[in-house]
């Protein structure tokens, strides 16, 4: 280690970062890297957000496997959409990468139904938020590789946190955990440690939360989805600021860009 001009050795944390294959019905649909932790959750979260499954419900069980290789997750959902048109992704995907071995543009950009309207947020609740997130990081605190995905009340109150290596992935392990708890979507919003992108925005609004927010900047495609699926999208949210993208009604105060 390098610090102040001076060198010496030391040991250090590293983030894992493993291959997880999700395997519905005992047939294997996608490989993704991911962080090998609350794998139950990133398997419903990942299931509900791709619209592989209409609800919870269709998930009888999750079973993980953990293998020299890496983790498989074999998910009992016999109404599931790969068990019954044969729509495996073909690649595998990188870190929490969203689309990687989608076969066709119509598997990318499905239509979303519009997010119902819920709770207003003030921006005072995005900025408590977003400084509570910091303390609720233990993995990021020690390797600095992780993302996180929140869920906080309309307060601000970060009640649940998942991470990540993949920014997809702490989302899906944050939804999933959500769903299982029985936790109302509409009751709160999402805070992302990452930017907004087009499946950032996608899985938020497939499951009806009606705010996103984000440490960092949106793509220009998230942000159409945003406001075609009538969700609040906030970026660059930051002690003191944030730019609302999309309907900012939700948003006590705040005003949107065009």
């Amino acid at each position: 280690m390098h610090r102040d001009g001076a060198q010496r050795a030391g040991e250090d944390w590293l983030a894992e970062e493993v291959p997880v294959e999700l395997r519905y019905n005992g047939e294997a649909f996608a490989v993704m890297m991911a962080t090998p932790a609350d794998l139950e959750d990133f398997a419903c979260g990942f299931s509900l957000s791709e619209g592989l499954v209409a609800g919870i419900g269709d998930i009888r069980g999750v079973r993980v496997h953990a293998r020299l290789e890496g983790h498989v997750l074999d998910i009992d959902a016999p109404s599931a959409v790969p068990s019954r048109h044969g729509d495996a992704r073909l690649l595998p995907g990188r870190s929490g990468c969203g689309l990687c071995g989608s076969r066709h543009l119509e598997d990318v950009l499905r239509p979303i139904a519009p997010v119902v309207d819920g709770p207003r947020v003030g921006t005072d609740a995005l900025e408590r938020a977003q400084a509570a997130l910091a303390g609720r990081q233990p993995l990021n605190a020690v390797t600095g590789a992780m993302h996180a995905a929140a869920w906080a009340t309309p307060t601000g109150e970060v009640v649940l946190v998942r991470e990540d290596v993949g920014r997809h992935n702490a989302l899906d392990k944050l939804l999933g955990a959500l769903v299982r708890d029985g936790v109302g979507l509409g009751d709160g919003f999402v805070l992302v440690t990452s930017r907004a992108s087009y499946e950032m925005v996608t899985k938020t609004a497939r499951l009806g939360v009606g705010l996103l927010a984000a440490i960092s900047a949106p793509t220009a495609l998230a942000v159409d989805l945003a406001r075609a699926s009538r969700l609040t999208l906030a970026g660059f949210v930051r002690p003191g600021r944030c730019v609302v993208y999309s309907h900012p009604q939700r948003l006590a105060g705040a005003g949107a860009r065009d």
